[in-house]
């Protein structure tokens, strides 16, 4: 279930930032460039949130 819902949050959070910048008027490239910058950064936070084991 946990590589399901990295691979969800990265493509959503993608979606999200790239449409919210070219809705603000960024060009389409760059946009999707931020994208893939924050999927990056929002699949790196979910899997170091996962990797934590509670205590």
């Amino acid at each position: 279930m946990r590589p399901i819902m990295l691979i969800v949050i990265a493509l959503l959070t993608k979606s999200l930032v790239t449409n919210l910048c070219m809705l603000l008027g960024m060009e389409a490239e760059s946009a999707k460039s931020l994208g893939f910058g924050a999927m990056v950064i929002a699949a790196l936070v979910v899997y170091s949130r996962s990797r934590r084991r509670p205590k």
